[in-house]
């Protein structure tokens, strides 16, 4: 099983695109051609037609509806060929039918994928318990990085080296799987000589801290102590050669976690935000979850989310 440190040195040797041959791919599409050029790695471009919504038709249904994207996979292969997109990429146009987010992940596993593009279109209340998301799925499960594009997505941030300096945003509350992601996003910060503005959200709610030597007793911290503890751990955790290296503010608000993410983000006009995910147990039915926090920040977020597990 490959690890997230490996995959973000980000010597891609191939990216993986998950098109769903909709408006919502147009953006990741510019994207992963952007990235893949960039690191002359070979794009897969790739399309499941899901077997859910022909469940109750039958498999007649279905096998029209995997002829209908044929057609529509070989309108676009001629499009990016005809208006040079494709021109001095490697490149391979898969098309498959099952479970979406199973057959990515088959292909991810078959071939060395170093990260997966994909947009989302938002689904959220109702339709999200109802339909669920298939891009929360693979971020969540994939066993490499994941670049998914929302729905308000307006910055044509890209994960490469460009001539203007960008700002990343890393968003941690602490816990191991974040605290895991981090040195990853230095590194990729470093690499891109980018900006790197590390944040943690403290939950408005009152705070309560074990104290004394025996750790028994508990004290009620004021929100400017806890804030700047918060930040010490911060500044603790990147070493002071990372420091020297590269431009990182430390950070730290007080709110609800989501919402003040976006907003730094777009009062910082972050280039990309990125995130330490744990694995669900149950993913096929935390996709369902109206309120997932990572799922509502890709959905909100003017800018890329880069995901790590």
């Amino acid at each position: 099983m490959r690890s997230a440190a490996s995959a973000l040195d980000l010597d891609l040797k191939s990216i993986l695109l998950a098109h769903d041959l909709s408006s919502a791919s147009v953006t990741p599409l510019h994207q992963a051609l952007s990235i893949a050029r960039h690191y002359e790695a070979k794009l897969y471009i790739a399309h499941i037609v899901s077997a859910a919504p022909f469940l109750i038709a039958g498999p007649e249904a279905l096998e029209l509806g995997y002829e209908s994207a044929c057609r529509d996979m070989q309108q676009l292969k001629r499009e990016l060929r005809e208006n040079g997109s494709l021109n001095g990429l490697e490149h391979e146009f898969i098309l498959g039918r099952g479970c979406v987010s199973d057959e990515l992940e088959a292909i991810i596993s078959q071939t060395p994928i170093g990260l997966v593009v994909l947009g989302t279109h938002g689904r959220r209340g109702l339709d999200k318990l109802i339909l669920g998301s298939v891009a929360e799925e693979v971020f969540r499960e994939a066993q490499c990085p994941v670049l998914t594009v929302g729905p308000r997505s307006y910055r044509e941030g890209r994960v490469e080296f460009a001539g203007e300096i960008r700002t990343y945003l890393f968003a941690t509350d602490f816990s191991e799987p974040s605290l895991l992601a981090l040195p990853h996003a230095v590194s990729f910060a470093k690499r891109s000589k980018a900006r790197l503005i590390l944040l943690h959200v403290i939950p408005a709610s009152p705070i309560r801290q074990a104290s004394g030597r025996y750790g028994v007793s508990e004290v009620l911290l004021t929100r400017e102590n806890a804030r700047m503890a918060c930040v010490r751990r911060l500044e603790q955790s990147v070493s002071w050669d990372e420091q020297e290296q590269i431009e990182i503010e430390f950070l730290v608000q007080i709110g609800t976690p989501t919402e003040i993410i976006l907003q730094v983000a777009l009062e910082r006009r972050v280039d990309l935000i990125i995130l330490g995910l744990r694995r669900a147990p149950f993913v096929g039915v935390l996709a369902h979850r109206p309120w997932p926090t990572a799922y509502e920040i890709v959905c909100g977020a003017g800018c890329p989310v880069l995901t790590l597990r």
